[in-house]
């Protein structure tokens, strides 16, 4: 079974996508990225922001989740990359870098397909 984490942008998850919905519902309806685990079993086990400009925190965070999760068995098998990121992050490449240096799983760019126009503007 996948095992799923989520890493956005701290400002947007926070100020913007309020519940990080579209993220949510992306991975429950199998849209966009998600749709690599339509006929796999798969779980959402979190939500990560990327611990605000300039993503300094997201090491640390990463080793948090796991710590975490140790205790009740879960360990993330795969990582996605909010299109908060993806789309309209300055520190995008170097957030990146960081995740698939550090998460020891597939990080995948991107997530859902539910991107309205001028959001972040």
């Amino acid at each position: 079974m996948e095992k799923i984490l989520i890493v956005g942008c701290k400002r947007a998850m926070d100020n913007v996508c309020i519940g990080c919905s579209r993220c949510i519902v992306g991975f429950n309806k199998k849209d966009g990225e998600f749709d690599r685990y339509k006929d796999q079993d798969s779980e959402l086990i979190g939500l990560l922001n990327c611990g605000d400009c300039p993503g300094a925190a997201i090491v640390t965070r990463l080793a948090q989740v796991n710590l975490w999760n140790k205790p009740m068995g879960e360990k993330i098998t795969k990582v996605h990359i909010a299109a908060c990121i993806i789309d309209h992050c300055p520190y995008r490449e170097t957030i990146i870098e960081k995740i698939k240096k550090k998460a020891g799983v597939e990080v995948i760019e991107g997530t859902h397909p539910y991107k309205p126009e001028n959001i972040f503007a």
